[in-house]
C-alpha cells in the first residue's frame, strides 16, 4: 500500500491455505491489510484461525474460515464450494498448507511419502483446479510456497523436498495452461524462515547455524519478505512473469557449496 493509501487488493477475495499460523497467517493478513477479503483455511487449530479472522475484521475486510484438510480431495472441493457460496468468486489462491515426514531417504515409508505428496504437492493440483473455476473472465492469480529443498539436499528433507520439486513442475503446467484465461501462476522458492514448522525436524539448530554462517547477506529470509513478494506476484505488475519459481533466499543458494 502506498502513502496515498491505495490498496491494490480491494475488491479480491484471496484464499490462502494453512492460513491460522505462521507464513500462511501473515500472507492472509498482508492481504486484508491491502484490502482483500480472505479464506482462512485451517485443519486443526481452531482457535488460531478465529484470532487471524478477527485481525482480519478489525481490518474492515470480510474473513472466512474453513476447516479442511487438505491431504483430502473432497475437503479440498467442499472448501472451494463454501467460497463460491459466500463470496461468489476468488481472484487469487496461495497454496502455502505444507507437511512432512522427516526422515533420511532410505528411512522414507509409503505412509509418509504419500501424506506429504498429497498436502504439498496434490492439493495443489486440485485446488488450482478448483480455483480457477471461480476466477472471473478479467484473470486472477495462483501462487504456490516452495523452498529450495526441491533442487537441494537437506537432512531429512526427502519427501518435501520432492513434493517441493513436484510443485515448481506443476507451476510451469498451470502456467501455460490458464494463461489464455488470465491466470498468472507462480512459486516463491525461499529460503529457511524461521517459524515453529522448523523444529519438526531433527538438528534443525545446527542446520540453521550452518545456513546463517553462509548468508551472503546480513540476515534470514522473514515473513515479510515473503510477503513482499507474493503481493507483488499476484499483481497485475507481474503478469509477464509465468510459471516461475522466484527464489527469495538472500543468495545463498549463489554460492558454491
Amino acid at each position: 500500500m502506498d502513502q496515498a493509501g491505495y490498496k491494490r487488493y480491494k475488491g479480491k477475495v484471496v484464499c490462502v491455505t494453512g492460513s491460522s499460523r505462521g507464513i500462511g497467517r501473515h500472507l492472509a493478513l498482508r492481504f486484508a491489510k491491502e484490502g482483500a477479503d480472505v479464506v482462512i483455511n485451517y485443519f486443526r487449530n481452531g482457535d488460531a484461525a478465529r484470532e487471524v479472522a478477527k485481525e482480519i475484521e478489525d481490518l474492515g475486510q470480510s474473513a472466512l474460515i474453513v476447516r479442511a484438510n487438505m491431504a483430502q480431495e473432497e475437503k479440498i472441493i467442499s472448501m472451494f464450494d463454501k467460497i463460491r457460496a459466500e463470496f461468489g468468486r476468488l481472484d487469487i489462491f496461495v497454496h502455502n498448507a505444507a507437511s512432512g515426514r522427516n526422515r533420511s531417504a532410505m528411512e522414507v515409508d509409503v505412509k509418509g511419502w504419500d501424506w506429504t505428496v498429497n498436502i504439498n504437492t496434490r492439493a495443489f493440483l486440485i485446488g488450482a483446479q478448483q480455483a480457477a473455476q471461480l476466477m472471473p473472465e478479467e484473470g486472477g492469480a495462483m501462487l504456490a510456497l516452495s523452498s529450495f529443498g526441491s533442487d537441494h539436499v537437506f537432512p531429512y528433507y526427502t519427501t518435501v523436498g520432492a513434493s517441493k520439486a513436484a510443485l515448481e513442475s506443476l507451476v510451469r503446467y498451470f502456467a501455460v495452461e490458464l494463461a489464455p484465461r488470465k491466470i498468472n501462476v507462480n512459486a516463491i522458492s525461499a529460503g529457511a524462515v524461521k517459524t515453529d514448522a522448523l523444529g519438526h525436524f531433527p538438528e534443525m539448530d545446527k542446520t540453521l547455524k550452518t545456513i546463517e554462517k553462509k548468508m551472503p547477506y546480513h540476515r534470514m529470509v522473514s515473513p515479510d519478505d515473503i510477503a513482499n513478494t507474493a503481493l507483488f506476484l499476484c499483481s497485475k505488475e507481474a503478469e509477464m512473469l509465468r510459471g516461475q519459481t522466484l527464489r527469495l533466499d538472500g543468495g545463498i543458494t549463489l554460492l558454491v557449496p
